[in-house]
């Protein structure tokens, strides 16, 4: 039984409907409602069209479960296409190839993760085929930037254009989930991901990832270790044109307490300065990353018998780490040093969107981003200390 937001959109009559709406709103169990009505009841032949085959695999095994018992249906596996009685036909299809999609008319298409799609998938390939049938489409997406999914939403809430129908719901409209759920996964999400993701923000393509930068930024608290404090480290390396970046947190109160940044300096030289901080602030553990150059670096300070390991930046890892120094940062729990390269590093640090849904962080072309790495990995540190211990 369709949700009363579903309910909505399935009664509206446009031809052209754009649904921008958070996760687990529902928008897949709306789609097979419209597709199975177009194609079973209004016999029309029918595309779902998905950015690839395996996006679509579950919606596939759905309507082939929905159908399987109806007398006459014919099921090609192989081609992915339901063949209903009366003429009516469902075609799963992916944006993946494009020039595999070209063919006869069609009287409706669903685009699943529209905003996923190249544009001109739209325009050059299911637009056209839709014309001689007069056909219509269902746009369903989460938001990606303000692409060309955006400008049909537009589309849809311009009244001069009638054909069109644009929504926006939020994860929370559907009463899907439970608000507590709603609630914890709030609290553990960057502000911009959750207002794309479960808001159905269209937020620029590339959003800033740090907010609030100014509010958490203070003078060094004091310039000795504390007694009863542990402190950590992280250490981004680089040698000429990158920096090498080293930030110390006092992990009892989140505060940040040294940040050293220096290139062109070789590697004797700055694993010397590191050990010059180790011996300043003692931390407890150090994580330096190890993606290249840093694992012969790191070798050669635990052998000098200084506490670091080793952190892997990959796609995976390094979204997470970002993320829980974003969350620091907007909920107050980390002080951070009023260091001007810090905090232009900070504020100029972006995501962006990819095709496949995941976020790319980065910092700009030609920018850096070593302190907040470094940043990063010390709060990253922080989170896994004990108590204090003394160095020999």
């Amino acid at each position: 039984m369709p949700h009363p937001g579903q309910q909505k959109i399935l009664a509206r009559p446009a031809r052209f409907k754009v649904l921008a709406c958070g996760r687990r709103w529902g928008k897949s169990e709306l789609g097979k409602i419209d597709i199975l009505i177009a194609a079973h009841l209004e016999h029309k032949r029918c595309w779902w069209l998905a950015p690839t085959y395996q996006m679509a695999s579950q919606t596939w095994r759905d309507l082939v479960n929905s159908v399987k018992h109806l007398a006459g249906v014919k099921i090609n596996a192989t081609e992915r296409r339901i063949d209903l009685p009366k003429g009516g036909m469902i075609a799963i299809r992916s944006a993946h190839n494009p020039d595999k999609l070209r063919g006869d008319g069609l009287d409706f298409a669903i685009l699943d993760e529209a905003a996923r799609m190249p544009a001109h998938i739209w325009h050059d390939v299911i637009r056209p085929m839709l014309s001689t049938t007069r056909g219509g489409a269902s746009f369903l997406s989460t938001p990606n930037g303000r692409n060309w999914f955006w400008q049909r939403h537009q589309a849809g809430l311009d009244p001069l254009q009638n054909e069109w129908a644009a929504f926006r719901q939020s994860t929370a409209q559907s009463q899907l989930v439970d608000p507590a759920e709603l609630a914890s996964l709030k609290i553990n999400t960057p502000e911009f991901v959750w207002g794309t993701e479960y808001e159905a923000n269209f937020n620029d393509d590339r959003g800033q990832v740090f907010r609030h930068i100014n509010n958490a930024a203070a003078p060094a608290p004091y310039h000795k270790p504390q007694p009863g404090h542990a402190y950590v480290a992280g250490v981004d390396w680089g040698r000429s044109q990158d920096y090498t970046a080293i930030a110390v947190l006092d992990a009892a109160n989140g505060k940040m307490v040294a940040l050293e940044r220096f290139n062109h300096v070789g590697w004797d030289l700055q694993r010397a300065r590191l050990a010059q901080i180790v011996k300043s602030w003692r931390p407890q553990v150090i994580w330096a990353e190890a993606n290249s150059i840093g694992e012969p670096n790191i070798d050669a300070l635990v052998r000098q018998g200084l506490p670091v390991r080793p952190f892997y930046t990959t796609a995976k890892s390094k979204a997470p780490l970002i993320e829980a120094l974003a969350l620091a940062i907007e909920q107050n729990n980390i002080t951070l040093l009023d260091d001007p390269v810090l905090l232009s590093e900070l504020a100029n640090y972006s995501l962006e969107r990819l095709p496949n849904g995941s976020y790319r962080y980065g910092a700009p072309p030609a920018a850096h981003d070593d302190t907040v790495i470094a940043t990063a990995l010390a709060w990253y540190g922080a989170q896994f200390v004990g108590p204090p211990f003394a160095f020999a």
